[in-house]
């Protein structure tokens, strides 16, 4: 009976859901308002929570995702009814595939009218049960508070990812009981069994050739720390997917083959293909397809929070299930003596090495223009510091960036090879300056790519976002273009006409550049980065080397 008269009366479900929000340590919600959700957003206006309006729904889930990944808590979009969900999708897909935590809240109509024919009735919950982890419809009151908590529960732990909640407009427009529940924060598991780990030592002290291949969840803080240790210890080759970048620092430089993705063709490559022991740390198939790397010839180790999802070429001989770090951190105790590398690894490492310096010493000289891709990631790299955050779209300069641009700050890159969605890097670089506002992040896109979500440029001048938005100009998809020409030997839809981006960036208010020679590149980022505010640059660029990327590429070939 006491209990009972404890629990909390709420005027409206909807200030139920800000007071389970704001226990879950949400700073800010990113979204678009209607009718069915309105009650929530004026509820907003009662609450600590900030209300980012953002242009499109999409780059909500995508902003949130940014959020998401760098502080490993959820960040939060709300929409309304519809097509305010449907819009969500792509976002929460991609979020889903590269393991960002958000928590979605939509709109939905009332209860009663879910089987009327009303303006924007859809089943959301079934539309997002294949690209989320979790997807519920609040059908009680009194059932807000669990539903939105086990949203966040679901979102943050194990391999995260993307939770929708539906919120019927009765729901949150009716008086509302219940209390709310207190975040649970990170679940803490235990590492993996220690025989499991003598077997795994005991493997890598009689491998010739092993090598470790870095995912996503490598580059959480705590496991980058353990990785960075084991490496320390055991002087083992490292390669890693896109979504690793950052995790090796410089001081195993040395012994990092670069990074692998999309064609088998990279010095990390390479080592997976010569390996007998392969150690996953972290790693999803849906980062980098086992069929690309994996031989079947070497021992397979999958270590990870998850057991393996497994398929014909991703079949572990030994799984360490549990905490990574934990894991790693008993693992390196039981590694005896550093590796000593075979003849035919040590090529290959020196030869990756060789081949960064041959980009740093002779990147600025290539002079044609349009530019080369490799002159404009020489010029990246140089205001790439460890204080900027870096977040890349997808198209062809998405692999000479991934390839070529180096980072020692795990997650200071975010990159996308799940989903490989266009659009993401401005809304992205948006929720990760909200993160650290202190930071200048830099965000980079092709012009396809840009004019899919650069209605947010309104957004990051509305903030004040100390953002730098580079925009390499081809007119066309040409990532599309040279797996079109390589198959079929002809184009199909892929060019569009130019845009004037100075002038646009300059209409919304952000300070626009365009470089118009070889020689204004370096000058015009520099001054780029100097606005604290929105910024836009264009550079047009040289794409005729791309097919290379397709090919045993080695720098020397153009360089």
């Amino acid at each position: 009976m006491e209990q009972q008269k404890n629990v909390r009366q709420w005027a409206h479900g909807a200030d139920m859901v800000l007071g389970q929000l704001e226990a879950q340590g949400v700073k800010q919600v990113f979204g678009i308002p209607g009718a069915k959700i309105d009650k929530v957003f004026d509820s907003l206006l009662d609450s600590s929570i900030e209300i980012i309006p953002v242009r499109h729904e999409a780059n909500a889930a995508f902003m949130a995702a940014a959020v998401g990944r760098i502080t490993g808590k959820a960040g939060v979009a709300l929409v309304t009814s519809g097509p305010g969900c449907s819009n969500l999708i792509t976002g929460m897909a991609t979020a889903n595939s590269e393991g960002d935590p958000v928590v979605a809240l939509g709109g939905a109509v009332k209860r009663a009218d879910k089987a009327k024919q009303v303006h924007q009735s859809m089943d959301t919950v079934a539309m997002f049960h294949p690209v989320t982890k979790y997807a519920v419809e609040v059908s009680s009151s009194d059932a807000i508070a669990e539903v939105v908590s086990n949203a966040f529960r679901s979102a943050e732990n194990g391999r995260p990812g993307s939770a929708f909640v539906s919120l019927p407009q009765d729901i949150v427009d009716e008086p509302a009981v219940g209390n709310i529940f207190a975040a649970s924060g990170a679940i803490q598991s235990g590492a993996a069994p220690d025989g499991a780990i003598e077997q795994v030592a005991d493997l890598i002290a009689k491998a010739k050739n092993p090598v470790i291949l870095l995912g996503l969840m490598a580059s959480q803080t705590e496991n980058s720390k353990a990785i960075r240790h084991l490496l320390e210890k055991s002087h083992i080759p490292v390669t890693s997917t896109y979504q690793a970048a950052g995790v090796v620092n410089q001081q195993h430089f040395t012994r990092f083959a670069g990074r692998v993705g999309l064609f088998n063709n990279q010095a990390g490559d390479r080592l997976l293909h010569m390996a007998d022991l392969i150690i996953c740390i972290g790693y999803s198939p849906v980062e980098y397809e086992p069929a690309m790397w994996n031989t079947g010839n070497a021992t397979l180790v999958h270590i990870d929070v998850l057991p393996a999802y497994e398929e014909r070429n991703y079949i572990p001989d030994i799984e360490l299930i549990g905490d990574i770090a934990g894991t790693l951190s008993k693992l390196a105790v039981k590694v005896d003596k550093p590796l000593i590398l075979s003849s035919r690894a040590s090529e290959i490492l020196i030869d990756r090495q060789h081949q960064r310096e041959l980009l740093s010493r002779r990147g600025a000289n290539l002079n044609q223009f349009a530019l080369h891709p490799l002159r404009i990631v020489r010029a990246m790299q140089d205001i790439v510091n460890s204080d900027v955050t870096l977040t890349v779209d997808m198209g062809s300069f998405h692999i000479w960036i991934a390839r070529y641009l180096y980072s020692f700050r795990a997650r200071q890159v975010m990159i996308s090879n799940g989903q490989q969605t266009m659009g993401v890097a401005l809304p992205w670089a948006i929720g990760a300056w909200l993160v650290n506002p202190e930071r200048k992040v830099v965000s980079v896109s092709g012009d396809g790519g840009f004019l899919q979500s650069s209605m947010e440029l309104e957004t990051a001048v509305r903030l004040g976002a100390n953002v730098l938005h580079i925009i390499w100009v081809d007119n066309g998809y040409n990532m599309v273009a040279i797996q079109e020409e390589k198959k079929y030997q002809r184009l199909s839809g892929v060019s569009f006409g130019p845009v004037d981006f100075k002038a646009y960036a300059d209409a919304f208010g952000a300070k626009g550049f365009a470089v118009e020679s070889a020689d204004q590149l370096e000058p015009t980022l520099r001054a780029a980065m100097d606005v604290n505010g929105p910024a836009v640059v264009a550079i047009p660029v040289d794409y005729r080397d791309n097919p290379l990327l397709m090919g045993q590429l080695h720098l020397s070939q153009i360089l």
